[in-house]
């Protein structure tokens, strides 16, 4: 069925009808884009929420990740990420596919509409045009035989007139005539124009009204099945998503399958497990008889097992059942990224926290020792300032060693650098000295002057700190030769550093106390480089560890680390989070306790683990 056969008639009704269907597929459009912002916004806050839940750097909750199920948790805010993803390739796409393409197709339906009504009025017009030439020419007819009829009418009446002259018989018979003449041109041309007309007519209903409603037809089947096509990419743009989102769906169900139980259990025992058995039974005290209080052979009470005497105190002895009384909480270890030597005061030597009140004092009246306590003075008030002195004494020797050799280096880097603008200078001034048409030549010797004075200033830092650079090598050569000595009394005293490790794991926060700290200052050798620098002294080794991760040392007092080295351990976590390594003689510093894995020596009290 064609509109121009049928709907020959409803023109009117046909341009409504075809500017509903723009309105319609500007609304499917207008719908799209809706659709797109609300998958854009969808994205944004999905990806928004991903990321609020997502662990912060160097906080605690990146050591909760170590369990499964925080694990799986992770994995689950990552591919929300990816699943908001996919949900802003579903808004480019209806943007490009549909919004985009149906915009553009819109403009032009619209130009293709307004063409083909416009040859329609055009068609109207020109038949109503031949309609009014034919009423026209009917008219004229009709007045021409009215006037041919009255025109006979007075003619006959006067030749019957027998009053009337023969002349005015015959002028009359002429006006007769001529009326008869003018009524059949108008005839003739009446019925010319009305067989024009019936062409015309018969061309508009047959020919060009069908033409043009049938493109009309054409141009709204056209838009009917280019939005139904729309519809159907509106509907793949979801669907090729599919997949994707179900592989992301996948994942975090995998991510939930793999959380284990019985594993993060074994996780919390090793992060919380004190290595401390149980106490035992407490004996009954039968005050009839002279109270003997035996000791506990749990690890939980104050064993001599060196068979040292137990220490009176002139009342009640300590309670065994310290892991249960209340104390202060230790500080949280310090986050990978921190150094020892970023926490006020630095990180005491082992000396320094085993000296008891009094022999310090004493020390403090000597001379050397005001020396020391100068140094420290002016090393803790550098790291409040949080800027150190030029020489970089407030850091241990080997971090001094390697700040003055970067500090050299940084320098002669600068030298050279003077040196080459130098040396493109003189080159300069030899081209204007050749042809002095290219510049002045004594123009940049006001440069060359700086750069001269630049040099030498530079060369005088060179040698200051190259000094200083050298001395510090000087006193590490004679803190090897002291080490190498404290050696030979290092396995001649290996029962007392033995002892110092059991109670050391005795005690609950890992301290020394001062009956430990005397006897074990009794038998560490002291040497006259000691003196200078007591918080430098050698330490021997109370057992091995193995890195669990791989640490890079790159604050002052740290020392890197790779995952799986094997290093020795000279001082364990006092409770600040950091534990004491040497790699060989010349390389040792501190590295969290978290990311080694502790074995003390095997003739101490138990091995105590960190992880």
């Amino acid at each position: 069925m064609s509109w121009g056969t049928e709907l020959w008639d409803q023109f009117d009704n046909l341009e409504k009808h075809t500017q509903w269907g723009i309105d319609v597929l500007e609304k499917f459009i207008k719908f799209v884009k809706e659709r797109t912002e609300i998958e854009l916004s969808y994205a944004k806050q999905l990806r928004n929420l991903s990321k609020k839940y997502q662990p912060k750097k160097n906080s605690k909750e990146e050591e909760e990740y170590r369990y499964t199920s925080a694990r799986a948790f992770l994995a689950t805010l990552n591919e929300m990420n990816d699943y908001a993803g996919q949900h802003e390739v579903i808004s480019e796409n209806m943007t490009s596919l549909i919004t985009g393409e149906l915009t553009r197709y819109v403009q032009e339906l619209k130009q293709e509409r307004k063409s083909h009504f416009h040859d329609g009025r055009k068609a109207q017009q020109h038949i109503e045009t031949c309609w009014k030439q034919l009423e026209a020419s009917k008219r004229r007819f009709e007045r021409d035989c009215k006037e041919a009829d009255r025109a006979q009418q007075y003619f006959e009446k006067m030749d019957a007139d027998i009053n009337v002259t023969k002349a005015d018989v015959e002028k009359a018979r002429q006006q007769a005539q001529l009326r008869h003449q003018m009524a059949e041109d108008s005839k003739a041309e009446y019925s010319s124009t009305l067989q024009k007309f019936n062409s015309e007519q018969h061309d508009h209903y047959y020919t060009h009204i069908p033409h043009i409603f049938q493109k009309i037809q054409e141009m709204e089947e056209r838009r009917i099945v280019r939005i139904g096509e729309s519809m159907k990419t509106f509907a793949e743009v979801d669907r090729q998503v599919i997949p994707i989102i179900g592989k992301c769906l996948d994942e975090i169900t995998k991510a939930a399958e793999s959380i284990d139980h019985k594993n993060d259990s074994q996780l919390v025992i090793e992060a919380f497990k004190s290595g401390f058995e149980p106490p035992g039974d407490v004996d009954f005290e039968d005050f009839t008889q002279p109270m003997k209080r035996t000791v506990s052979e749990s690890s939980l009470s104050n064993s001599r097992a060196d068979g040292r005497p137990e220490p009176k105190f002139g009342g009640k002895s300590k309670g065994k059942l310290w892991p249960f009384i209340k104390k202060n909480k230790p500080p949280p270890p310090p986050p990978a990224s921190a150094s020892p030597s970023a926490v006020p005061n630095g990180p005491q030597s082992p000396k320094q926290q085993k000296e008891p009140l009094s022999h310090r004092f004493n020390e403090f009246m000597t001379s050397k020792p005001k020396i020391h306590c100068f140094r420290s003075l002016k090393r803790g008030l550098s790291l409040k300032l949080g800027a150190g002195p030029e020489d970089f004494s407030n850091l241990p020797p080997e971090q001094r060693r390697k700040k003055l050799q970067q500090k050299v280096d940084e320098l002669n880097r600068d030298i050279q650098k003077e040196m080459d603008q130098r040396d493109a200078l003189t080159k300069m001034k030899d081209v204007y000295i050749k042809n002095p048409q290219m510049g002045d030549a004594a123009s940049v010797d006001h440069r060359l002057a700086e750069l001269g004075q630049n040099i030498e200033k530079l060369r005088l830092e060179v040698q200051k700190f190259e000094g200083w650079l050298a001395e510090v090598e000087g006193r590490l050569s004679m803190r090897s030769e002291a080490r190498r000595q404290s050696g030979l009394y290092e396995a001649q005293n290996s029962s007392a550093v033995n002892s110092c490790a059991q109670d050391r794991e005795s005690s609950p926060d890992g301290s020394y106390t001062e009956e430990q700290s005397q006897e074990t200052e009794m038998k560490v050798p002291a040497t006259d480089f000691d003196d200078e620098f007591d918080d430098e002294e050698p330490l021997p080794t109370i057992g091995t560890c193995k890195a669990l991760y791989t640490f890079e040392g790159q604050n002052e007092g740290t020392i890197s680390v790779a995952e799986g080295e094997m290093l020795y351990v000279i001082e364990e976590d006092k409770g600040d989070g950091w534990t004491r390594i040497r790699r060989n003689e010349d390389e040792e510093g501190y590295v969290p306790t978290s990311y080694v894995e502790v074995y003390l020596d095997k003739n101490a009290k138990g091995a105590m683990t960190y992880i």
